[in-house]
């Protein structure tokens, strides 16, 4: 019980910047793919918790004190205007394990000032219901498709 903890701590880091490295992590630390799953969705909501509650206070200390200024108005930052008009919070949640990062698709609902309880709600959703679906692919097919050193 302890290993298999021990185990899930990279998975839940990894999928903490980038989504589907939950499953792949699991998959190739031979881990139980429920284990996988719950280290999936805490690492992904660990993320959209800080970035929903931290985000404006890091834009504000970091980013606008080292970063240098950018154009407002880019191809991407349209893409992702039209995104949110049309789809809303339920559609960046539901695009953000496929598209964009949980930071990316956290910053991205909190930008466009989405209530924090919607952006927690939705994120959670979304990850739980991914994380399903990747998982399952990953540990149904991954010894026919992943390359060799991920394989356990």
């Amino acid at each position: 019980m302890l290993e298999e903890l021990l185990k899930a701590i990279p998975v839940l880091f990894s999928s903490m910047l980038k989504f589907i490295l939950g499953p792949i992590g699991g998959f190739a630390a031979g881990l139980n793919p429920i284990t996988t799953i719950l280290a999936t969705v805490l690492g992904t909501m660990a993320s959209v918790f800080a970035f929903t509650f931290f985000g404006e206070w890091l834009r504000a200390k970091v980013l606008d004190r080292f970063g240098r200024k950018r154009k407002k108005f880019t191809a991407n930052s349209r893409k992702f205007v039209t995104v949110w008009k049309k789809y809303g919070i339920v559609g960046v949640a539901a695009l953000m394990p496929l598209l964009l990062t949980p930071i990316g698709g956290t910053i991205l609902a909190v930008g466009f000032g989405a209530p924090k309880n919607k952006i927690i709600f939705y994120m959670f959703i979304s990850a739980s219901v991914w994380a399903i679906i990747f998982t399952f692919a990953i540990y149904e097919f991954g010894k026919a498709v992943l390359p060799d050193f991920i394989k356990p």
